[in-house]
């Protein structure tokens, strides 16, 4: 995976998020400063400190494995955002629904669809 120079993942797998806030998150016995990009086959670190950070390279990965992935949540940090139209189309185009909510109710249902076994991903930007 390269997005923004990722190519080793902390996780080779989907985990729960235990805890998040003070910039980062705490996951398997990890704690790791900054947002995440969460897919079935592992997490990463993700350079993105707000929406506005957002660029091809950044969300290639995600497109990359659109194809096991029914849905994508975007975790926008502490207050409600809209994801700008070009990037919604984008999403679409890859056959990917998303859904866009502050990270707290992103990490939350992130924990649920972990523990459903759903085919997701995510990207949660640290508050």
């Amino acid at each position: 995976m390269n997005g923004g120079g990722l190519d080793v993942p902390h996780l080779p797998r989907q985990a729960p998020i235990d805890a998040y806030g003070n910039g980062g998150f705490r996951f398997a016995g990890m704690s790791h400063r900054g947002s995440l990009l969460c897919l079935p086959a592992g997490i990463w670190p993700w350079p993105v400190a707000s929406l506005q950070d957002l660029n091809e390279a950044l969300l290639q990965p995600i497109f990359a494995q659109a194809a096991a992935l029914d849905f994508f949540l975007l975790g926008v940090g502490a207050v409600p955002a809209v994801l700008p139209p070009p990037w919604r189309e984008r999403f679409r185009a890859a056959g990917l629904v998303v859904d866009v909510m502050p990270t707290g109710a992103a990490v939350r249902t992130y924990n649920i669809l972990v523990a459903e076994d759903r085919r997701f991903g995510a990207g949660l930007i640290a508050v």
